[in-house]
């Protein structure tokens, strides 16, 4: 299993329900990776994407503690640890946690790899981070991309690994 993430320098991810940066390059990698594979979420990660709908030509697989919940295109779980098991079988290569702060915290030991897309900005009062993997035992940087400028942020792409798996 894999993490993918934007954050800023500070590891902020989130403020007020919504992503902190729109970057259409990260968005096409993000596209890339996930297609065709399984997404493990929550459900007010969901609320956040466009008409808050599953992500198209993946398997949807939302966390909520709300028993009745019911999302066309989407399978619920109720726990972290069911969504892991319903993916028992999948290829791990391609399922991919992608957020929101407390499924990657829930779900972050049992990930092999984090596709972090690192913005050189720190963001003013948010609310949702994802943990420091620099400061983790066990997460190694193996890769660090060279920096782009978009939509006047400059970021780069990095990759840890997780030697604990």
């Amino acid at each position: 299993m894999n993490a993918i993430v934007v954050t800023d320098k500070n590891w902020a991810i989130g403020r007020d329900g919504g992503l902190l940066f729109s970057l259409p390059t990260d968005m096409k990698r993000f596209r890339t990776l996930t297609m065709g594979g399984t997404v493990i979420l929550g459900r007010r990660t969901l609320v956040s994407f466009p008409g808050g709908k599953p992500l198209p030509d993946r398997r949807n697989i939302v966390i909520s503690h709300d028993g009745d919940l019911l999302i066309d295109h989407a399978e619920i779980a109720a726990t972290p640890e069911e969504a892991v098991s319903m993916t028992a079988g999948d290829d791990p290569d391609k399922i991919w946690v992608i957020g929101g702060g407390s499924i990657y915290a829930a779900l972050l030991a049992r990930c092999k790899r984090v596709y972090l897309t690192l913005v050189d900005a720190a963001v003013e009062e948010p609310d949702t981070y994802f943990p420091n993997l620099d400061k983790l035992p066990g997460w190694e940087m193996v890769s660090s991309g060279e920096p782009m400028e978009e939509n006047g942020l400059t970021f780069r792409f990095i990759d840890y690994i997780n030697s604990k798996i």
